[in-house]
């Protein structure tokens, strides 16, 4: 019987049609000028589901999303596009309860390295509103909320390269507390700063080995 997959990502996780309706997508049939992905099954995750044979009952991604609640700009996403946002949605809306999710893919940070949100302290517990605008706070609530909603599911936690390094370091050890496989990733072929057709194989390749 295949796994139940739930995905929570950004652009690197995006394609047209298989996120939900008014989220950002990076990656689409008609392409952009900057990368050479074009087709879903190009896509790292796409090719992951099938070679593993999961099934993907939700990729919950966001073009240019963070995981806390400062996006670029200093724009407030506490309501709309971070990751923390859209786990909180799920919970009320009761997709847990109606969806047995076997193994999830955190896919973040990203851009939370990018944007220029404050990195905070790091908090472990205890977070009012104002700690999640932090990066460093923000992903340990991340996970917390994450392991809470779904105590049994296997949760892999993709760390990109070139993070910065408080984040990456943040992300593993977030990992390490909550009990989630941490998979790290060494070499991803990129353009403008997003995966290739290479780089999704790249990722595509680490995540597999790490499933078995």
């Amino acid at each position: 019987m295949s796994k139940n997959l739930l995905i929570f990502g950004d652009s690197y996780s995006t394609f047209k049609g298989f996120i939900p309706e008014g989220y950002l997508a990076y990656y689409s049939e008609n392409g952009r000028p900057e990368t050479d992905v074009t087709a879903v099954n190009q896509t790292w995750w796409y090719q992951v589901v099938n070679e593993a044979k999961l099934n993907l009952v939700l990729n919950n991604s966001w073009s240019g999303s963070t995981i806390c609640y400062t996006g670029y700009k200093n724009k407030d996403c506490s309501q709309t596009s971070s990751f923390i946002r859209r786990l909180r949605n799920l919970i009320d809306e009761g997709f847990f309860a109606e969806n047995n999710i076997d193994k999830v893919f955190v896919f973040g940070g990203t851009n939370d390295s990018w944007c220029g949100a404050p990195l905070g302290e790091i908090k472990k517990d205890n977070w009012v509103n104002d700690d999640l605008y932090n990066i460093l706070p923000a992903i340990y609530c991340f996970f917390d909320l994450l392991k809470k909603a779904l105590p049994n599911a296997e949760i892999y936690c993709l760390i990109n390269t070139g993070l910065k390094e408080e984040v990456a370091l943040a992300l593993k050890d977030a990992a390490q507390i909550y009990n989630i496989t941490p998979i790290v990733f060494e070499k991803i072929d990129k353009q403008c700063g997003h995966p290739t057709i290479e780089g999704m194989r790249d990722i595509k390749n680490t995540v597999l080995k790490a499933l078995k």
